[in-house]
């Protein structure tokens, strides 16, 4: 993604925890900010993508955090996927500086960062959303503006739940064909292009039947994205059974040692 915006013209800077990460980002010009705070002072938008909310806090709001060079009219991006309600904190501590936060979590996965295809669902500032419309533009190829401060990351998640759902029906689907004796790839073809097809069928499905369990989204991360919705769930007073079993199905995935494996890895645990 930060290549993206590189090539597109654009100066970069950037910080990485790691900082051999950004090797590649440096040998193209991008240059490189020993601190988010450093990265922050040279820019007039700030993108952020790490794993959790924890992480986000950190980066913000820690001695060398982004806040630290918060000013009127700085954007700040967090392409995380984290805790709604904790996105709406941050963005109104964010503003006492006069800087603007936008949450805008992205699906699409490893290829769709490669391939500049991600869909990017934005919550915040309207202003800021169109100031930054055109870096988006870089990155993804559905960009959509829904509403205030958090409604990106609310919309992330019902996407995780039409995700991780339509994993799981993959995976009972498949196992069904195996148990009675359905050869798998010619089940995958005859359902692929009808009613029955999704993403994660015709994606994820051939890795399932070949048994390539390597990550496209970790099972820990799509573990750390349910709690999120789990969460949600609790603060509406909200009970969505599929949801319960999809999180308790990828719950004893990490238990039995899965955790770094794609999520196709779901269809060891149905299957077994």
């Amino acid at each position: 993604m930060a290549g993206h915006l590189l090539a597109g013209g654009h100066g970069l800077t950037v910080y990485s925890r790691t900082k051999a990460k950004a090797d590649e980002l440096l040998r193209q010009g991008a240059k490189w900010a020993d601190t988010p705070a450093d990265a922050a002072a040279v820019a007039d938008v700030v993108f952020i993508c790490v794993p959790d909310t924890p992480d986000v806090e950190n980066v913000l709001f820690a001695e060398e955090g982004v806040a630290h060079a918060a000013r009127r009219g700085l954007i700040v991006v967090d392409h995380s996927t984290i805790s709604p309600s904790a996105t709406r904190g941050m963005a109104r501590r964010l503003a006492e500086n006069g800087a603007a936060l936008l949450d805008a979590p992205v699906s699409g996965g490893d290829m769709g960062a490669k391939n500049a295809s991600l869909s990017i669902m934005v919550g915040g500032d309207p202003t800021a959303f169109s100031s930054v419309l055109p870096l988006f533009r870089l990155m993804g190829k559905t960009i959509t503006h829904c509403g205030p401060s958090g409604t990106g990351q609310l919309t992330k998640l019902v996407n995780q739940i039409l995700v991780t759902i339509n994993n799981m029906a993959a995976c009972e689907a498949l196992a069904f064909a195996q148990v009675n004796g359905l050869d798998l790839s010619k089940t995958l073809d005859a359902l692929g292009g009808g009613a029955a097809a999704s993403w994660q069928w015709n994606h994820l499905g051939p890795k399932m039947v070949a048994g390539d369990f390597s990550p496209g989204f970790m099972v820990d991360l799509q573990l750390k994205d349910l709690n999120l919705v789990i969460q949600a769930m609790r603060e509406t007073n909200l009970d969505l059974p599929a949801a319960r079993l999809v999180y308790a199905l990828f719950v004893k995935a990490q238990q039995q040692g899965y955790g770094r494996d794609g999520t196709q890895r779901l269809f060891t645990v149905v299957r077994d």
